[in-house]
């Protein structure tokens, strides 16, 4: 597994699930339950001992934590989550580039249901156990040669959904829009954006597009539409699907035209695309700029 995510944050250039800037969302559990392994510049409550140093200069520092869990799906999505270090090297990612005002928690967690959420009071974006595990389903259902990592890219692109909202957070960011697709935009735009060769990691367009396609299996299910699914504060599934795919090709039109060509992204739709991701890179890079390290 790659250690390095984003070519555009390993060069310091420079957010599923879904996040609050107040809190946790509405149906997201409460607070998680004790840590068991905490990583990078803690102390151990019990002996004093440090789990690692904080890195140098001012600031805060992104620190790793698994719970504890005991369901199959937890368990399982724990495992995922260890196995290929996918907290860690997300940290490592934030620590290296972004300026934090104060330490933000990373946390693994048992959660009750696939979710993932930043919450501002705690100072937590939390991954729950049973995403990973539920991406996993995703994907062996789609018959994907190696469901784990089509997982794990889904999972990246939904931490840097919930790093949109800390942002906003934490930076006191103005949004003009519904934060959740002001939230999306962030994920697509660190995952999307080339790094300073003018480079854009193959792999990192492959986890916005396997995050589009998480969300496409919601939408495939998804057949009526209640009133509480239209004032809802996220877009539909479906909307995200064509919004995220818009952005991929906006990015760079010649290497993603197959997203046109095979019928996925309405023609329509497409010829807007370059415009707009222009428009959100513009946005997102000059909110972004007095942050970097």
């Amino acid at each position: 597994m790659r250690s390095r995510i984003v070519p555009l944050m390993a060069a310091g250039l420079i957010v599923a699930g879904c996040g609050s800037t107040s809190g946790e969302e509405a149906d997201a559990p409460g607070s998680p339950a004790a840590a068991e392994t905490s990583v990078k510049g803690k102390v151990d409550a019990e002996n004093g001992a440090p789990d690692a140093p904080a890195p140098d200069g001012p600031g805060g520092t992104m620190i790793v934590t698994y719970d504890d869990a005991d369901t199959p799906e937890a368990l399982n999505g724990k495992k995922i989550q260890q196995d290929n270090r996918m907290l860690e090297d997300l940290a490592d990612d934030i620590n290296q580039t972004l300026v934090l005002p104060n330490d933000i928690q990373l946390r693994g967690s048992q959660c009750g249901q696939p979710n993932a959420f930043w919450s501002e009071s705690d100072n937590t974006i939390t991954m729950c156990y049973e995403d990973t595990d539920w991406a996993q389903g995703v994907f062996t259902k789609t018959g994907d040669p190696d469901p784990v990592e089509s997982a794990l890219n889904s999972e990246y692109a939904t931490f840097y959904h919930e790093v949109g909202h800390m942002a906003v957070s934490i930076y006191d960011l103005p949004v003009t829009g519904r934060e959740e697709d002001v939230a999306d935009q962030a994920s697509a735009y660190i995952l999307l954006t080339p790094d300073e060769d003018g480079r854009v990691d193959p792999e990192s367009v492959q986890a916005v597009k396997d995050f589009a396609r998480a969300f496409a299996s919601l939408a495939e299910v998804q057949t009526e539409f209640t009133a509480d699914d239209m004032a809802d504060e996220h877009s539909l599934n479906l909307q995200r699907v064509y919004n995220l795919e818009c952005w991929i090709y906006g990015s760079n039109p010649d290497a993603n035209g197959d997203l046109v060509t095979n019928g996925q992204l309405p023609e329509d739709r497409a010829s807007g695309c370059p415009a707009e991701w222009q428009q959100l890179d513009e946005a997102w890079s000059t909110l972004l700029e007095p942050h970097w390290k």
